[in-house]
C-alpha cells in the first residue's frame, strides 16, 4: 500500500472527467470502476492494481506486480512498458512527478517523525520536571493521545500540528 499527496483540486478536476476510473483506463487494462475516486485493474506485470483518493485528499494505490523473464526480452519490453505507464498514472493522479512525489512522501514521513519525537520529549520533560502543574500535565497527556491516534489514523500533517501545540504548552 502506498500514499501519494495530490494537488489541490485535482480530485474535483478527474471527478468531472469521469472519475479515477476513467483515468486509469488510458493506462491500465481491465478497469473496474469502485467509485467515483475508486478502481481496480491490472496491466502487464501488475496483476493487481487498487487505486482511490481517500479523505484526507491523497491517492492510496497497492499494487501487485510479478517480475518478468528476464532472459526474454519481448517480456522485458513489456515491463519497461508497465513502468512507464504506471510513472504516467501517478504523474496525471496525482498531479506532481516523480521527484516531487519523492519530496512529498519524505516531507509525510518528516510530520510523522517530527510528531514522534515531540511525544518523547514531552513524556522525558514531565517526568524530570519537579514543578510542572497538574492540569498541565492532563492537557499535556490528552494531547499525546491525540497524536498518537492521529499517526495511527496516517494523519501526519494533524500529528504534526497537535505536536508544535505540545511542545508551545509545555515550554510556557
Amino acid at each position: 500500500m502506498e500514499r501519494f499527496d495530490v494537488k489541490r483540486g485535482l480530485m474535483k478536476k478527474i471527478g468531472e472527467e469521469g472519475g479515477l476510473s476513467a483515468l486509469a483506463s488510458k493506462f491500465f487494462d481491465n478497469v473496474e470502476k469502485k467509485e467515483l475516486h475508486a478502481f481496480s485493474a491490472s496491466h502487464g506485470i501488475m496483476t493487481s492494481i487498487e487505486g482511490k483518493y481517500d479523505d484526507s485528499g491523497a491517492l492510496i494505490v497497492d499494487v501487485t506486480n510479478v517480475p518478468p523473464n528476464f532472459d526474454d526480452p519481448d517480456a522485458v519490453k513489456a515491463a519497461m512498458d508497465a513502468r512507464k505507464r504506471w510513472t504516467q498514472f501517478l504523474d496525471e493522479s496525482t498531479g506532481y512527478n516523480s521527484k516531487q512525489r519523492g519530496d512529498k512522501a519524505k516531507e509525510w514521513a518528516k510530520k510523522a517523525s517530527k510528531a514522534a519525537s515531540a511525544i518523547s520529549s514531552a513524556r522525558h520533560f514531565m517526568k524530570m520536571a519537579t514543578n510542572l502543574p497538574e492540569d498541565t500535565i492532563n492537557q499535556a497527556e490528552s494531547m499525546i493521545s491525540e497524536i498518537e491516534a492521529a499517526l495511527e489514523a496516517g494523519d501526519n500533517t494533524r500529528a504534526a500540528g497537535r505536536a508544535e501545540k505540545l511542545g508551545k504548552l509545555l515550554n510556557s
